[in-house]
């Protein structure tokens, strides 16, 4: 057997070292949580989440994550006769449920409340969601705009990234009335 000369042996740990800390990124949990979820959360801000209809799984991991309020946009025909005030209750979050069927309700009023009802969770995560984060995002833009007095192109980049696509045409719409 040879034995290794004293720089090869430095050289050795050396690169042993620089190998561990992509090992342990890998291994990280924060990589095994994000798919304990059956939805995306997105986070267009700090402390503020979007996503999609969470399934009534979710909820534990969502609160796990922080959240203390959820903000519902789907109008009660839409939850299929699911109670998710109930499963996010029992989760230990807060629940707030603003109906928004259709782009049509994607008005400053409801803008209004969202910024309310993110306004009262004092600084704590939020979660608001839709069926796909597509109203979620619209409504988040227009909230950005007209209650926090953000530039429309940044409001728009804003809702982008909470998941508005095909919702932006109304708030475009909105933004040029007012």
């Amino acid at each position: 057997m040879q034995v290794p000369k004293p720089w090869m042996t430095g050289l050795l740990s050396m690169a042993a070292v620089a190998c561990a800390p992509a090992h342990k990124q890998a291994l990280a949990p924060e990589a095994t949580e994000a798919q304990a979820l059956s939805v995306t959360l997105l986070q267009p801000r700090e402390h503020l989440y979007s996503a999609g209809q969470p399934a009534a799984s979710d909820w534990h991991e969502i609160a796990a994550r922080g959240v203390t309020t959820v903000v519902n946009l789907r109008p009660a025909d839409e939850m299929q006769e699911r109670d998710e005030a109930s499963e996010v209750r029992a989760a230990g979050m807060r629940y707030i449920q603003i109906p928004v069927a259709n782009g049509a309700a994607i008005t400053p009023d409801n803008a209004r409340k969202l910024s309310e009802a993110i306004g009262s969770a004092n600084g704590a995560p939020v979660l608001v969601h839709c069926a796909s984060a597509n109203r979620a995002g619209a409504l988040l833009a227009l909230m950005a705009a007209e209650a926090e007095g953000m530039a429309d192109d940044a409001a728009l980049a804003f809702g982008r990234k909470a998941g508005m696509k095909s919702t932006e045409a109304r708030v475009l719409e909105v933004l040029s009335v007012d």
